[in-house]
């Protein structure tokens, strides 16, 4: 029996040490390692009194899907004046829809597989965010020019969504100055604001700084008089305006807080609201994540517990809010049976055409169903 007792204790010694090893070197590795420093608590969403008029339905399981198959993950969509609808992919091409006879036509090859933000050219053709070459102009006959790649010396990154105005200014989002595309959830765990808003004059090729320390700034929108802009700061889930006339010029107030979800895209409807796509970077029941240094550290450094952590591929939301802040109504698919992680949301001819990164086609839904 003393035998074995002492037989037993070497054994256990051995393994106790390397398990405490094993324990010391995960730690060291989470926390010297992380690709996150410093993260700061996350502020989320508290149920509103918005939330006892608009209760959760199913109204986005009811799309029409467009060119299923065709469309690789598409994450934003843009109308032209002549009713041309386009989309940029991840298999690097932009694709418009031909209004008469509904055909989808591969137009041009970006060679890209980091294009965001898109924005009908008012001279035609289209402009496109590339997180990785910067501003793109994509003319009418499909020729692609780089518009602005560097920003005072320093390379233009993670461009996220831009709106042009009708002075010719561009205003165009950074979503992060720290983060890319490929780890951009990072910037929600360390919660702290590198996001920008910018503005390119293309007439004298300048660029200034519009504001700065945004919670990732994401989607822009003009008012319908263009009196004001709107920039969605995605992990503080409220949007912000820009005041660019009036008395009120150059100041920047709260236009929309406490979302149901992170603002993603924006776009003006054609009566003066906005449609708001709310992605889902918080999972229900996994808050206590986003309020631990240690949590998001560990999160941080084994990058596939995000699907655990978030709830992107589980529902999608779009809400429609007036231009006073207010939301009048929110459409849904809370168990993401449809339609999930849905990124942008564009009324155009009594359809709301809806953009996703995880769908291989456009979603339209007739606005008279939902009225």
């Amino acid at each position: 029996m003393i035998g074995f007792t002492g037989a037993l204790k070497r054994c256990v010694s051995p393994l106790l040490s390397f398990v405490i090893a094993s324990l010391l070197a995960s730690a060291l590795q989470i926390f010297f390692f992380s690709p996150i420093s410093d993260p700061q608590p996350l502020t989320l969403p508290l149920p509103s009194p918005a939330s006892s008029f608009l209760p959760s339905n199913t109204d986005l399981q009811r799309v029409n899907r467009v060119a299923e198959g065709f469309l690789k993950n598409p994450e934003d969509v843009c109308v032209d004046k002549k009713g041309t609808l386009y989309t940029a992919t991840r298999d690097g091409w932009i694709k418009r829809l031909h209004r008469g006879d509904g055909s989808w036509e591969n137009w041009t090859m970006i060679n890209s597989q980091t294009m965001l933000g898109i924005t009908a050219a008012e001279d035609g053709g289209i402009i496109v965010c590339d997180t990785e070459e910067g501003l793109l102009k994509v003319d009418e006959d499909g020729v692609t020019t780089v518009l602005l790649s560097y920003v005072n010396g320093s390379k233009l990154s993670f461009a996220d969504d831009v709106i042009e105005a009708g002075d010719g200014s561009l205003y165009f989002s950074v979503a992060s100055t720290k983060f890319g595309l490929h780890n951009w959830y990072m910037d929600v765990l360390e919660a702290k604001p590198h996001g920008q808003l910018l503005r390119l004059d293309p007439y004298r090729n300048q660029t200034s700084l519009v504001l700065d320390n945004l919670g990732f700034a994401n989607g822009v929108a003009l008012s319908k008089d263009q009196d004001f802009l709107i920039v969605c700061e995605t992990w503080k889930f409220r949007c912000l305006r820009h005041w660019l006339k009036g008395e009120s010029q150059g100041k920047t107030e709260t236009f929309t807080e406490n979302l149901p979800g992170g603002p993603d895209n924006i776009n003006l409807a054609p009566d003066g609201t906005f449609w708001i796509a709310l992605i889902q970077p918080v999972r229900e029941g996994w808050g206590f994540v986003h309020t631990s240094k240690a949590a998001k550290h560990l999160v941080a450094t084994f990058p596939q517990t995000i699907n655990v952590v978030s709830a992107l591929r589980r529902k999608a939301v779009v809400v429609n809010v007036g231009a006073d802040g207010k939301i009048i109504r929110k459409l849904e698919d809370p168990s993401g049976k449809v339609l999930s992680f849905v990124t942008t949301a564009l009324e155009f001819g009594g359809h709301l055409y809806l953009g996703s990164l995880n769908s291989d086609y456009v979603a339209k839904l007739p606005l008279t169903d939902v009225a």
